[in-house]
């Protein structure tokens, strides 16, 4: 019932809260996972890989979900109940459903409900909110916002159902199987019969039933010609690593032993353990995980990586170098792993090492400017260096993406100031001073100076 519960409160709070406002997980070899397992789908659904992205929430409960734009938001708690990689695909595609019909965007922006297949949309709806609060909960809609709610309700059944055969449809134009689509719907229904909600009223949801999406669904997926298609094996050991992974970082330690016990000498049981170990005080257990992982591949960059970031928050990080530096180079200088090993140098408080780390943070938020740890870590190595006006492009370049609006402006103001004019440094320092005078300058009693 506890999941439940979860899975209830985090679908109420997404009807109010932007995806923005909660916890988004950032790993190199997840995000690399999701590019791969999701670029056919995206491709077959008429999409651009470039522009869109699929995005790791750091919440248990099983969800998944877009709120406009061309992005996808994966729940942890999905990829720890999905049994395999083409699960989370089959999850993917339906999303990328609403993402090509266009189902966010008919939403009234005034109330856009996140469109998605959490447990309680799916099972309860939003009507459930006044179900569950029994008689006098029931009697706050009047008969006139009761018809608009049903109305409200069909119309997005409707959307869902579509989503469903797009996704469908997307997993047979890219050649994937899917078995996957079915089997988590399965696993979603078993879950409505679980918590004795196999005969709520289905049109008092916004979802339909579980049940009737299989049903719905069954027939086109079998047609497919690639439904007997094995799934693949290499992804599967990725998803099955990633997986553990998540866990070790997210979950309470002792969770993930009980998991993954120490006779389990599997990798995805190494990996989990690994971090859970570090977390929970035990660094010769965490380190012996590590070097495992690193003695089984040696030129692995995630297994690197994991070994120099428990060196490095164990403040070891003279020690953390070798690994994240040989991560970095194994991974082509991949934006977070790289961020890691730049923050690593900083940290040995050698000044020797304060140029490379510029140079390796430089390239990192290059690669990806949506950073704010990155920026941080680029203009601590600025100050250490004297360069002051650069720290304070970084200090802006922070603010901007944190929505830290007074500060973005002040800071970049103040760049400009020691950047030479018209200089590639000094442009971008100037778009974001304009973009925050801007803001302010739209919402002055927002930005209102307090005497």
């Amino acid at each position: 019932m506890k999941r439940f519960l979860a899975a209830f409160a985090a679908s109420v709070l997404l009807l109010a809260q932007p995806a923005a406002a909660q916890s988004i997980l950032r790993d190199a070899e997840t995000e690399a996972l999701f590019n791969d397992m999701s670029r056919p789908i995206i491709v077959a659904a008429g999409l651009s890989p470039a522009n869109v992205k699929v995005v790791l929430i750091n919440d248990d409960s099983i969800n998944a979900f877009v709120v406009g734009g061309q992005t996808v938001y994966v729940h942890s708690g999905l990829l720890q109940a999905a049994d395999n990689a083409n699960e989370v695909q089959g999850v993917i595609a339906h999303e990328l459903g609403h993402i090509a019909d266009g189902h966010v965007v008919l939403m009234d922006n005034g109330a856009r409900p996140a469109m998605g297949i959490s447990i309680l949309s799916m099972v309860l709806g939003i009507a459930a909110i006044a179900v569950g609060a029994g008689d006098a909960g029931a009697g706050i809609l009047s008969a006139g916002q009761t018809a608009a709610m049903g109305k409200f309700l069909s119309f997005t059944r409707v959307q869902e159902t579509t989503a469903d055969a797009s996704g469908a449809k997307y997993l047979q134009m890219a050649g994937i199987t899917g078995k996957g689509l079915l089997s988590f719907f399965r696993k979603l229904q078993s879950d409505e019969y679980a918590y004795g909600l196999g005969n709520i009223d289905p049109f008092a949801q916004s979802h339909p039933l579980s049940g009737q999406r299989i049903q719905n669904l069954t027939a086109d997926v079998q047609a497919s010609p690639s439904f007997n298609k094995p799934r693949d094996p290499a992804l599967d050991e990725r998803f099955f690593r990633v997986r553990a992974k998540l866990m070790g970082y997210v979950a309470p330690y002792q969770q993930t032993l009980n998991k993954y016990p120490e006779e389990n000498l599997t990798i995805p049981a190494r990996y989990a353990r690994a971090y859970a170990w570090h977390k929970a005080g035990y660094p010769d257990k965490a380190d012996a995980e590590a070097e495992a992982l690193v003695k089984a591949a040696p030129n692995d960059p995630y297994f690197l990586e994991i070994k120099g970031q428990i060196l490095l928050e164990a403040g070891k990080p003279q020690e953390a170098l070798r690994p994240l530096r040989e991560a970095t180079e194994l991974s082509r200088s991949n934006p977070l792993i790289a961020t890691t090993f730049g923050h690593a140098l900083i940290a040995t408080e050698d000044a020797t090492h304060y140029p490379e780390a510029i140079k390796v943070l430089r390239t990192a938020t290059t690669r990806d400017d949506d950073n704010p740890f990155a920026w941080v870590q680029l203009g601590t190595a600025y100050e250490l260096t004297g360069d002051t006006t650069r720290a304070m492009l970084a200090t802006a370049e922070r603010a901007s993406l944190t929505g830290d609006v007074r500060t973005a402006g002040m800071s970049a103001r103040g760049a400009m100031a020691g950047l030479p004019a018209g200089s590639s440094d000094w442009i971008r320092a100037q778009d974001i001073a304009m973009a925050a005078q801007n803001e302010m300058d739209d919402n002055p009693k927002k930005y209102k100076r307090k005497r």
